[in-house]
């Protein structure tokens, strides 16, 4: 994959993100950059989602939390993009999420694989790190 069209294809999935975030489009906008299944991992499990309702449902109480403290967007601090062949690569970013005066309410490291299909770019695995 190139990494070029993988970090412009992530910036454009950060600010899907970012709009789900502040409330401003349902999670079910970020269908268009999850792939089906997505395997989400985190320090809670393991969680192999299926369907664009489970999918919905497994990302949604995140970006209620988000909400709920105020998110208004995501400042990326540091990421690399590890080709892995022509369909997939690696995007491990750390991340600080911020309200709107600036401060920061989290610092989230993560590992996406994002692979290339039919229907284009998506995140297949979302490997949260643990903190």
């Amino acid at each position: 994959m190139d990494t070029d069209d993988v970090e412009r294809w992530f910036g454009e999935y950060l600010a899907a993100y970012a709009a789900c975030g502040r409330g401003e489009t349902g999670t079910e906008a970020l269908l268009a950059y999850y792939g089906d299944p997505l395997l989400i991992t985190t320090d809670g499990g393991y969680f192999p989602l299926a369907g664009g309702p489970r999918i919905v449902a497994g990302v949604a109480p995140q970006i209620e939390a988000m909400r709920q403290a105020g998110y208004h967007h995501t400042e990326v601090l540091d990421f690399t993009i590890t080709p892995i062949n022509a369909k997939s690569a690696l995007y491990r970013g750390t991340f600080s999420w911020q309200r709107a005066d600036g401060t920061e309410f989290n610092r989230p490291t993560a590992t996406y694989l994002i692979t290339d299909g039919p229907a284009g770019h998506r995140i297949s695995v979302l490997a949260v790190h643990a903190d």
